[in-house]
């Protein structure tokens, strides 16, 4: 099974740190962030999640929960955050789930149907777990990031991304290179001239099919 942007993700139950849950329930009626790595205590990712935890606040402002994701199991789980908040200096208040049977890697693409983890295994084994998922609160997938090993995941990005996406949603609008909160935005080519004067009031027509405007409230 693959899944592309617009796609329900599957609604399975996974067990986490946390307990165990169906990620449908748990996302509720939040958006949501999953994020995976392909093995607890590698030093790449204990600093991702360090950043993840330090973000908390931001993520509630963003009404978004966010969860990771491990080939490893529960109890490596659980010794792995003392190491992360150590790094991260801040409390990992999210939920790990432990995938050892690949099924959250394999439904959404980050490994083939047929992987499996051999004995012995090293994180090469489990490389391409390296996404960033973003989930509406409709169970669609809004956007995906997948990233190798030695390069670190950039948090900021990420948030900057959930800022555009629940722009967008919210406001019936696109965003443009480098967006960031209180830029200007564009105005979608379905929306004609007439039906943006009364929705946005003034905008600038930089080309025909690129139309700026700032938001208001």
């Amino acid at each position: 099974m693959s899944l592309r942007i617009n796609d329900t993700i599957p609604d399975l139950t996974v067990e986490t740190d946390q307990g165990t849950f169906g990620l449908h329930d748990w996302i509720g009626d939040s958006w949501a962030i999953l994020f995976s790595h392909p093995k607890d205590f590698t030093p790449v990712c204990t600093t991702e999640f360090g950043a993840v935890a330090q973000l908390a606040d931001e993520w509630a402002k963003r009404g978004t929960k966010v969860i990771g994701v491990s080939v490893d199991g529960v109890e490596d789980h659980k010794k792995w955050k003392g190491d992360i908040e150590k790094v991260g200096g801040a409390p990992a208040g999210f939920p790990i789930i432990a995938d050892e049977g690949l099924a959250v890697s394999k439904a959404f693409d980050m490994l083939p149907a047929d992987a499996y983890l051999p004995d012995g295994r090293t994180p090469n084994d489990s490389q391409t777990v390296r996404s960033v998922f973003i989930i509406g609160p409709d169970k669609k997938m809004k956007l995906s990031m997948t990233y190798p090993m030695n390069v670190g995941r950039n948090f900021a990005e990420v948030l900057r991304a959930l800022d555009g996406l629940q722009t967008a949603a919210s406001r019936g609008v696109a965003t443009p290179a480098n967006w960031n909160v209180g830029d200007d935005v564009v105005i979608p080519t379905a929306v004609s001239d007439t039906e943006a004067k009364e929705k946005f009031g003034d905008f600038t027509a930089v080309l025909p099919y690129l139309r700026m405007t700032s938001l208001k409230g």
